[in-house]
């Protein structure tokens, strides 16, 4: 077996990979509009990477657009002729899908000076001040960052498995590159934000650490200098204002994606079912490898997401209950009471929480409601189509 610093090295090293992957890879897609300034630990817009993103996707969105080519596969075509439903729903899946496409490439470029400033204030706060803090490995950070990579090359996986291996499918492989270099597109916009909570969470998970360490010390009866306490709660409020405006850069490019994988679920929900009662027409491969694949790998990746979001807003909660425990050390100085009662408040009035639109926060409850209400549309249209989803003798 593995030694735990072992474990713990080769977790580093794969996530470390990841991240510079997610970069360079951004950047040969247009996706990053940023050059790194080494010597000032900033960011800076490159007019040149705008234009090139543009050029690029632009193109690549025509091409993606061009009539489609592997609508004409045994699979589609006896589906579609005897169910119509289906191919009405999936119609309705890709305008969604291009919507979200659109928006995502739109947002992306037009908020870039927005997303600039905050990025360079994360990098600024981990250069000056997280790492001095750290004071342990941060095991969720990398596990995250990690899942987080695999889910994306998992999902251009399960897409290419489709294309290429419906039975009798045409294939054009120029249109097929065009389409799923769009969709990466799409996937690593998203990635980008689920990257920006993960490290923020990372940044929570320190100032916890931080009061923790110093809630023992106190036990201990050693001295707590109350500057640190009111250097944390800067660094906390810093953290939730970055989140906040981060939230609003991305928040209508992850509605619509998260809106883009359920549309997803519940046409390929619909397909199975179809294919599960009409089992002796269609082949195992079908049965098996291609559909039931993607829908598990659609619904990793928008639990994946919906995980990321939980977790920095169940550690923000860690916070307030970490500071309850300074209430039962008696003796502590009254510039530290009084700090960690501001501290405490301000917890109390604002909380760490991942919100879209204004309208619904990310988290487990809002996740398992949309998985629930995902499987019950897939019941709707099984319900409503009944009668068609057995086929006819010929």
């Amino acid at each position: 077996m593995l030694q735990p610093k072992r474990v713990h090295r080769i977790r580093q090293r794969l996530a470390h990979f990841t991240l510079k992957a997610t970069l360079y890879v951004s950047w040969v897609l247009g996706l990053f509009p940023f050059t790194f300034d080494l010597r000032k630990r900033k960011l800076h817009r490159s007019k040149w990477l705008l234009a090139y993103g543009l050029v690029l996707n632009i193109s690549l969105m025509v091409l993606a657009l061009l009539p489609s080519t592997d609508d004409h596969n045994s699979v589609k075509v006896e589906v579609f002729e005897r169910n119509p439903l289906v191919k009405e729903v999936e119609e309705l899946v890709e305008v969604i899908s291009l919507i979200t496409t659109i928006i995502t490439h739109w947002q992306t470029f037009w908020n870039s000076k927005e997303l600039l400033a905050a990025l360079n204030e994360l990098l600024m706060l981990e250069d000056r001040h997280f790492s001095k803090l750290i004071l342990g490995e941060c095991r969720q950070f990398d596990r995250y960052v990690i899942e987080k990579g695999l889910v994306v090359i998992m999902e251009i996986g399960s897409s290419l498995v489709i294309y290429f291996g419906i039975p009798d499918s045409k294939v054009v492989f120029h249109e097929a590159v065009c389409i799923y270099i769009v969709q990466l597109e799409v996937l690593m916009v998203i990635m980008h934000f689920h990257l920006a909570v993960i490290y923020i969470y990372r940044f929570v998970w320190i100032i916890n650490g931080q009061l923790l360490d110093m809630a023992s010390k106190l036990k201990r009866g050693e001295i707590v200098d109350p500057e640190r306490i009111q250097k944390l709660l800067w660094l906390y409020g810093r953290l939730l204002d970055i989140n906040s405006r981060l939230a609003a850069i991305y928040d209508i490019q992850v509605t619509f994606f998260m809106a883009t994988l359920l549309s997803a679920n519940i046409i390929v929900g619909h397909v199975l079912v179809i294919c599960w009662i009409n089992i002796k027409r269609f082949s195992l491969v079908v049965m098996i490898l291609l559909f039931p694949q993607a829908l598990i790998i659609n619904f990793w990746d928008l639990w994946l997401g919906i995980a990321s979001c939980d977790l920095a807003e169940s550690t923000g909660q860690k916070t307030s209950m970490i500071l309850k425990l300074f209430n039962d050390i008696e003796g502590m100085d009254k510039e530290l009471e009084k700090r960690v009662t501001e501290f405490t408040f301000f917890c109390s009035h604002r909380r760490l929480r991942i919100r879209h639109l204004g309208l619904f926060d990310i988290n487990y409850e809002m996740g398992f409601h949309m998985i629930i209400t995902n499987i019950l549309y897939v019941h709707f249209l099984v319900q409503f189509d009944y009668m068609n989803l057995k086929f006819k003798s010929d």
